[in-house]
């Protein structure tokens, strides 16, 4: 062993030059909880369902599977939302995963004081969840449960039907405020 690998394995472990520790702030305010937590990527979703006749929605990017015995999905949605007290009203919501090619679809319907489904294609299924069009993926749901969680409902989707594009579209991403597209690594 020459002397530098000895060296290595005898001295301490000292900090890499990007050390967690070193980068950690104190206690989180809003603007760097989102600015941390948009480092993670999520895909992003639209909840939709067919409320006294009408097509009635909402974009979300806290989508994510809770288990596959019952199948359970979630999504978290916030408590100033003025379109999920209407939506939850209805027997079966649709859970459509946004494809790379559906940025315009997510912005529509995260916008205020529009109608949000003008000029997007989406079909309803039997039971009134609505589904996008061009999606990757839908689920056809149903609330099982929500949880009051700070300024955000936790909310369990009970998932009664579901399916894949084919071929599979990739999802649309959202990473640091803005939209992306997966690349092969």
């Amino acid at each position: 062993m020459n002397q530098t690998a000895v060296n290595q394995a005898t001295s301490p472990a000292r900090p890499a030059p990007h050390h967690p520790a070193r980068r950690l702030c104190g206690p989180a305010d809003q603007a760097a909880l989102r600015r941390v937590l948009g480092a993670f990527p999520t895909g992003v979703t639209a909840l939709a369902a067919l409320v006294d006749g009408e097509p009635i929605g909402l974009a979300a990017n806290s989508f994510t599977s809770v288990s596959l015995d019952p199948p359970l999905v979630s999504v978290c949605v916030a408590t100033t939302s003025t379109t999920w007290p209407r939506l939850r009203r209805a027997d079966r919501i649709g859970v459509s995963v946004l494809s790379h090619r559906q940025e315009a679809a997510s912005r529509r319907l995260a916008a205020r004081g529009i109608d949000r489904f003008a000029g997007l294609a989406w079909q309803p299924t039997e039971d009134g969840a609505v589904l996008l069009a061009d999606a990757s993926a839908w689920f056809d749901c149903s609330v099982e449960r929500e949880i009051r969680a700070g300024d955000h409902d936790i909310v369990l989707l009970a998932v009664h039907g579901l399916g894949v594009a084919e071929p599979q579209a990739p999802p649309l991403v959202f990473h640091r405020s803005g939209y992306h597209r997966l690349a092969a690594a």
